[in-house]
């Protein structure tokens, strides 16, 4: 498995991750894709992807690092999904730790990521992969 750290402007962003993506993230298509990177780089949106050995995009990873006086520097996961097909062969917890290692580098204090409550199974594997539930999420819908 090879995993990348796509550029802004990499046609692969929307060629080969976007697919993947909207196996979480259903409502996107590519216009509203691009009009997110656009305005999520200068925010810090970065996008990894993961590909199997026959050069397939297998996993997807939106992440940026946030300052914050709770946890100082965290890498937030905005994004992390396995295409369904690829599921429990390691693309993951592949993700994962190379995540970790963005964090580690950047001087992070922990790596955090939101989950939709009935998302069970992924709960299932943030746990084998030993994230802790530490706080509520809340929201409330604008739009």
């Amino acid at each position: 498995m090879k995993i990348i750290d796509f550029e802004p402007g990499d046609p692969r962003l929307t060629e080969d991750l976007l697919p993947v993506l909207l196996e979480l993230r259903t409502h996107l298509n590519e216009d509203l894709f691009r009009s997110i990177l656009e305005e999520g780089h200068s925010q810090g949106l970065r996008f990894s992807g993961a590909y199997d050995t026959e050069g397939r995009c297998v996993g997807a990873a939106g992440w940026r690092v946030v300052a914050n006086t709770y946890q100082v520097r965290k890498l937030y996961v905005d994004d992390l999904v396995t295409r369904e097909s690829a599921r429990s062969t390691g693309v993951g917890r592949a993700l994962l730790a190379h995540l970790e290692e963005h964090a580690r580098a950047a001087a992070c204090t922990a790596l955090t990521l939101d989950s939709g409550t009935q998302r069970t199974d992924a709960h299932r594997f943030y746990f084998r992969e030993r994230l802790a539930v530490t706080a509520f999420n809340f929201e409330k819908r604008l739009a």
